[in-house]
C-alpha cells in the first residue's frame, strides 16, 4: 500500500515517470485506433462515405466531454482510484466496439471510449505535480513522449493487426491492456488528495471563470487547437487517399504510419527549450512547419512518387509540430498552480480537442465531396489561423 503524498514533495522517480508515460500512451492509444480503419468499419457496419468521419469524430467528442466533466473530479477525488476507476470503463467500452454488430453500437462505444480515456489527463497533471519546478518541463515531455509515442503508433499498428486477424481485434487486445493496466497502477501510483473544498458542481461551474481569468489558456488552446484540427485531418484523410490513389492494403497504410513516429522526438525536446524559456520561437516554429507541411502536399497533389514522398515529409513534420507545440503548451498551463492544474489542464485539452474533432469531420466530408485537393487547403487553413493570432502575441511582452 503506497503512502499518500506528504506536504513535502518527494522527488519523483524515473520508474514512475516511465510507467507514467507508458500508462498515458497505451490509454490514449484508444482514441486513435480507429483513424486508420474508417475505411474497413465504416464497409463493415454500413456508414456511408459521409459519415466515415463520424467514427474518430465522436471519439474524441466524447473525449472533450471527459476532459469537461471528469477530468476537474481530479482536482476534488484521490486521483488513483479515480484513475482506476474509469480505466474499468475503458475496458467494457473497447468490449463494446469489439463486439459490435452495427454502426449505432460502434459509435456509442466509441463516445465512450473518447469519455473515458480522459484518465491520461489525469495521469499527466499528476507527473507535474509530483515534479519540481525546476524539472517540470523535462518531466512533462518525457511523459509527453509516451503519450505521443501512443497516439502515433496507435494507427499503425491497429492497421497491421486489421491486416492479419480484423479491426475487432485491435480493441480486444487494448481492453486486456486496460485491465492490466489497472492493476498496476492500483498498486504502484502514490495516494494524491486534493486540498480543493468545491463541490462537483462547483469545480465544472468554476471551468468557465478560469477560462475567462486565465489568458494563458485561451491563447495556448487556440495554438494547439488549430494545429491538432490540422493533425486530425491529415490522418482522417491520408489513409483514404493512400487506399483510392495508391492502391496501398492496411498493411502499406500502416507502414506509411509508422513514419510519424519520428515526430515523437519533438516532444521531450520542446520541454527542455521550454524550461530554458524559449516558448515564442517553439511555438512559432510549430506553427509555421505545420502551416508549410500542409502547403506542400496541397500544392503538388499528383499521384507521382514525388507527392507520396512529400506526404511521408508532412507526417513527420506535421507530427513534430503539433507534439512540440504540445509539450510547451502545457508546461506554461502547469506552472499556473497546482489546486488548479486538473482543471487548467482539462480545459486546455478540451478546447484543442474540439479543434480535432473538427478538423476530422471536416477532413471526412471534404474528401467525400471535393477529394484530396479540397481536403488539404482545408489543413493549411487551420494553422494559419493559429499564425494569424500568434502574431498579436508577438506585440506584447
Amino acid at each position: 500500500m503506497q503512502k499518500p503524498i506528504s506536504a513535502q514533495k518527494p522527488n519523483i522517480s524515473s520508474g514512475i515517470i516511465l510507467l507514467l508515460a507508458a500508462a498515458c500512451g497505451l490509454i490514449v492509444a484508444n482514441l486513435y485506433y480507429s483513424q486508420t480503419l474508417v475505411g474497413p468499419i465504416s464497409s463493415d457496419l454500413g456508414l456511408p462515405s459521409g459519415a466515415a468521419g463520424l467514427i474518430v469524430t465522436l471519439t474524441q467528442l466524447g473525449y472533450v466531454a471527459g476532459l469537461l466533466f471528469i477530468v476537474p473530479l481530479s482536482d476534488k477525488l484521490e486521483n488513483r482510484r479515480l484513475v482506476v476507476s474509469f480505466l474499468s470503463v475503458v475496458v467494457l467500452a473497447l468490449i463494446g466496439a469489439a463486439f459490435s454488430t452495427g454502426s449505432a453500437m460502434f459509435l456509442t462505444a466509441s463516445l465512450l471510449i473518447g469519455a473515458s480515456s480522459v484518465v491520461a489527463q489525469i495521469l499527466v497533471p499528476l507527473a507535474a505535480f509530483l515534479s519540481t519546478e525546476e524539472q517540470r518541463g523535462r518531466v512533462v515531455g518525457n511523459v509527453m513522449s509516451g503519450l505521443l509515442l501512443g497516439i502515433m503508433l496507435a494507427r499503425p499498428i491497429a492497421s497491421m493487426i486489421t491486416d492479419i486477424w480484423g479491426w475487432q481485434t485491435i480493441f480486444m487486445i487494448s481492453a486486456i491492456l486496460m485491465a492490466l493496466l489497472a492493476i498496476v497502477l492500483s498498486r504502484v501510483l502514490p495516494e494524491r488528495h486534493p486540498d480543493q473544498t468545491l463541490s462537483y458542481g462547483g469545480l465544472v461551474a468554476s471551468l468557465l471563470k478560469l477560462f475567462r481569468q486565465t489568458p494563458i489558456l485561451r491563447r495556448r488552446s487556440f495554438y494547439q487547437a488549430c494545429l491538432f484540427g490540422a493533425f486530425s485531418l491529415f490522418w482522417t484523410t491520408v489513409p483514404l487517399r493512400l487506399a483510392d490513389e495508391y492502391g496501398m492494403s492496411q498493411q502499406g497504410i500502416a507502414l506509411f504510419a509508422f513514419v510519424g513516429v519520428a515526430g515523437a522526438i519533438a516532444a521531450p525536446i520542446a520541454g527542455r527549450l521550454a524550461d530554458k524559456n524559449w516558448t515564442k520561437p517553439l511555438t512559432m516554429g510549430a506553427i509555421i512547419v505545420a502551416t508549410l507541411s500542409f502547403l506542400l502536399i496541397a500544392l503538388i497533389h499528383g499521384k507521382s512518387n514525388f507527392s507520396l514522398a512529400l506526404l511521408f515529409i508532412a507526417a513527420i513534420t506535421l507530427d513534430m509540430a503539433v507534439s512540440g507545440n504540445l509539450v510547451v503548451g502545457q508546461r506554461a498551463i502547469y506552472s499556473l498552480g497546482n489546486e488548479t492544474r486538473g482543471r487548467l489542464n482539462g480545459l486546455f485539452m478540451a478546447i484543442f480537442f474540439i479543434g480535432g474533432a473538427v478538423g476530422s469531420f471536416l477532413g471526412g466530408l471534404s474528401y467525400a465531396h471535393g477529394g484530396w485537393v479540397l481536403s488539404a487547403w482545408l489543413g493549411v487553413l487551420f494553422p494559419f489561423l493559429a499564425f494569424l493570432y500568434f502574431i498579436t502575441e508577438l506585440k506584447t511582452k
